[in-house]
């Protein structure tokens, strides 16, 4: 298990980075004047909570294993803020870059708190609860006084099929990981 449990994290891993460099540059292009750092938490929070949510659902068969991924992956805003804050500390040799880490983690723990909120424990974010919370996080990123509503951007984005498309990859390799689980162990109670 732990072996399927750590190929899907990495899968997972690998997609949700990827996912908010593309949405985090979408964003980025359409809307110059988004603050960069707002719209890389709010964005990595979004996409670790629902990668997160789509990992619980594909392991289903495997409570431990859903439970573990999960984990793991709604912590990739805070690995990911540990990495490129331990390499600013190593490279300026600036300790006092621990203090920037400590006021990233309260600004993360709330946008978290907000994104699990609104995208319940195993659930998986299909169309439908993409189309209600997508628009709440472009809100979040884009700023006031805008000319078009948050649903008008997404909508010139295609914003939502590139997430449904990364949550669908998840939960596909995560229920094969639990149906390989399963025929491993029916296989060896036949022997």
């Amino acid at each position: 298990m732990i072996d399927r449990t750590a190929r899907l994290t990495a899968f997972a891993s690998l997609g949700a980075l990827g996912l908010m460099q593309d949405l985090s540059r979408q964003v980025m292009q359409s809307i110059p004047t988004a603050d960069p750092e707002v719209v890389a938490e709010e964005t990595l929070s979004l996409v670790a909570v629902a990668t997160a949510r789509a990992a619980e659902v594909g392991f289903q068969a495997m409570p431990e294993a859903a439970r573990a991924a999960s984990g793991a992956l709604s912590a990739l805003p805070y690995l990911y803020r540990d990495y490129l804050i331990g390499g600013a500390v190593l490279s300026q040799n600036d300790p006092e870059l621990v203090q920037a880490a400590q006021e990233t983690q309260a600004r993360l723990e709330r946008k978290m708190a907000f994104y699990m909120l609104h995208l319940p424990e195993g659930q998986f974010p299909g169309p439908r609860a993409l189309a209600d919370k997508l628009p709440l996080w472009m809100g979040r990123v884009s700023g006031p006084g805008l000319p078009e509503t948050p649903d008008q951007r997404l909508a010139k984005l295609g914003t939502t099929d590139l997430v449904l498309t990364h949550l669908k990859l998840v939960l596909g390799m995560a229920r094969q990981e639990a149906s390989d689980a399963a025929t491993a162990a029916s296989t060896s109670s036949d022997e």
